[in-house]
């Protein structure tokens, strides 16, 4: 993490009220994550302790504490999708990136993600690829979808 672009996102915010949300935010959408070297420059701006800041990030699941993969693959998990098949979706898709929900794939393209509700459930299952929703996905729809995003990336499917 690049402290002095975090000090400046972070003072972007400085007079806003409910300041950290939309801090923690900012620093998420710079960097893909929130570096803990963040915490006690947002608990300095904020005249909060570590701990708090600590507390917030915890709570709220959207934050990451680590960079994620090239791509970020989020499959709904809410009862809708899960009710036309979203778990078969899954096993699929881990299966094919050869890794587990919440985990990076060994390359670094993929990062594979759960999310409980993309509010498309006339669609399910539904998923989201790098902000971009999905509905009705197959396994051949999910394998087309993660295939061009390797081609994209240069990588082979």
């Amino acid at each position: 993490m690049d402290i002095a672009l975090a000090k400046k996102r972070i003072e972007g915010f400085q007079d806003t009220p409910g300041a950290l949300l939309p801090m923690l935010h900012a620093l998420q959408e710079e960097f893909g994550y929130v570096d803990e070297a963040a915490v006690p420059l947002l608990a300095e701006a904020l005249n909060l302790s570590r701990a708090e800041v600590h507390g917030v990030i915890s709570f709220y699941h959207d934050f990451r504490h680590h960079a994620p993969g090239r791509h970020v693959l989020k499959i709904c998990r809410a009862e809708a999708c899960q009710s036309m098949g979203c778990n078969r979706l899954i096993e699929h898709v881990e299966k094919k990136l050869s890794v587990k929900m919440g985990e990076t794939t060994a390359d670094g393209n993929f990062t594979l993600e759960p999310v409980y509700c993309l509010g498309n459930c006339a669609l399910s299952p539904a998923l989201l690829l790098d902000g971009q929703p999905y509905g009705k996905v197959t396994a051949g729809v999910a394998d087309a979808l993660i295939e061009n995003a390797q081609r994209q990336s240069g990588r082979q499917a």
